[in-house]
């Protein structure tokens, strides 16, 4: 299956640069671009892309109002795409914001190519791009810095079984489905069905804003180890 993709970025040798580069993967089609977040919302209500790499700064709109315009549109407007922010800085207020709006991950666009490609397909798949430690790190500062406007976080985890809870926790640890199986010494596809109830249970799109949940409700802990 072909993973459509569009990129939403102000400078224009950074759209074809990465076109060029996801064009040559037979299993990805770059089917638009877009030099602002405005335009980029248009591009993609028209293409309907699988994945909208998207740059943070932009002048007219920016990537995080697009993104939130992307993941919460208005009546009648059923496509979402998943979103991937596009940044030059490690730490980067509008990429927490973008997490916490329903985008799948970051990346830096300095990353090797090779990262960017993987990117593009662990985040087409469904997954969230949390693998790497400054992700979690990101994350930690930010909740530490500015707790979340959420109901009462805590309150929700008691409707999680002991076993969801567990998983949860390793969620935010940053540890991927095959780590998690390993460590509760469980089959792959029983972590996915945990993970399937606790994003259920809690209201929340995906893995990514599972991690943000888990530190504002006090179960992962700024400074925790990895």
């Amino acid at each position: 299956m072909t993973i459509r993709v569009i990129i939403v970025d102000d400078q224009a040798m950074v759209r074809a640069g990465f076109a060029a580069l996801l064009s040559a993967q037979a299993d990805i089609d770059v089917v638009g671009e877009a030099p602002d977040g405005r335009q980029g919302i248009q591009v993609s209500r028209t293409v309907h892309p699988d994945v909208v790499l998207m740059d943070v700064r932009m002048p007219e709109m920016d990537g995080l109002s697009a993104a939130r315009e992307l993941l919460g549109p208005p009546p009648g407007v059923v496509h979402r795409p998943k979103v991937l922010m596009l940044t030059t800085f490690d730490i980067d207020d509008y990429v927490y914001e973008a997490l916490r709006a329903g985008a799948s991950g970051f990346l830096l666009k300095d990353a090797p190519p090779a990262d960017l490609i993987a990117a593009v397909r662990v985040v087409a798949s469904g997954e969230a791009l949390l693998a790497p430690s400054v992700t979690r790190r990101l994350i930690a500062d930010f909740v530490q810095q500015r707790p979340a406007p959420r109901k009462d976080p805590a309150l929700r985890l008691k409707g999680l079984t002991p076993r969801e809870t567990e998983v949860l926790e390793l969620i935010a640890r940053g540890l991927s489905n095959q780590e998690i199986a390993g460590h509760l010494v469980l089959a792959e596809q029983t972590v996915k069905t945990h993970i399937g109830r606790v994003l259920a249970k809690l209201d929340l799109r995906d893995r990514a804003q599972a991690v943000i949940f888990a530190y504002e409700a006090g179960l992962v802990r700024p400074g925790d180890s990895d």
